[in-house]
């Protein structure tokens, strides 16, 4: 029996979900190497989906409020944990400790949002419905937490200079 593409989503979708969400959670717990073409990337991908998140504001009912409180929340998380951050050089690499608090509550606020979904009549059939205010606002907190923090990173990582100082 031979399964065609249609048939593995219902597989495929939860373990890349799964993926996506073990690399989140890794990169919030200690030390990191700097990569700056990965958070230039980054940036600029967050950047895409802060314009669609703007149009969605316009166009989905009762959108706008919760979502302008979630990033107003996501800047201030995004303040916080830079304020958290420490960054240094370490055998001649730049590198960052992220405070692991601020991403851990971001993402369990997104997957306890997500499980909720799904656990209450979400799952594949689910997302053909509009997203509800809550999901725009998690969605905003977690896009505004990011660009703060990638442009804060890319600006600490600047101060350190391009090479180890010398001992």
């Amino acid at each position: 029996m031979i399964l065609q593409p249609a048939q593995l989503l219902p597989y495929a979708m939860p373990a890349l979900l799964a993926w996506v969400y073990y690399r989140r959670v890794r990169r919030n717990f200690g030390r990191q190497t700097w990569k700056p073409k990965r958070t230039w990337f980054r940036l600029i991908l967050i950047s895409l989906v802060a314009l669609m998140l703007c149009a969605a504001a316009i166009f989905v009912p009762h959108a706008a409020l919760p979502m302008a409180g979630g990033l107003a929340a996501g800047l201030l998380l995004g303040w916080f944990g830079l304020r958290h951050t420490h960054a240094e050089w370490q055998g001649g690499v730049r590198t960052y400790l992220p405070n692991p608090w601020v991403g851990a509550v971001l993402t369990l606020a997104l997957l306890g949002r997500l499980a909720w979904r799904f656990a209450h009549g979400g799952g594949m059939q689910g997302m053909q419905r509009q997203p509800s205010a809550l999901t725009m606002a998690i969605a905003a907190a977690l896009v505004a937490y990011t660009l703060y923090y990638s442009i804060g990173l890319i600006l600490r990582m600047r101060e350190l200079g391009e090479h180890p100082p010398y001992a």
